[in-house]
């Protein structure tokens, strides 16, 4: 199971243009999502150690996600 709620994933399914949503669908997207933004949180505690600090900023995270979402 994943850690983020199923009821934001039906709204974004929806929101990008779907008329019906399933619950395993919204699932899914959670699980997707929380793949994506471990690999995004990785990549940013990287950054930040490199820049020699401990606390990961919001453009550490801005870059991870352009880094992570290209591949």
């Amino acid at each position: 199971m994943t850690e983020i709620k199923v009821a934001p994933m039906h709204k974004l399914i929806k929101r990008a243009g779907a008329s019906r949503v399933s619950e395993e669908s919204a699932i899914a997207l959670g699980r997707a999502l929380e793949e994506i933004g471990v690999k995004v949180a990785s990549e940013a505690i990287d950054y930040a150690k490199h820049a020699g600090r401990k606390t990961v900023k919001a453009r550490d995270i801005e870059i991870a996600a352009l880094k992570v979402l290209e591949r």
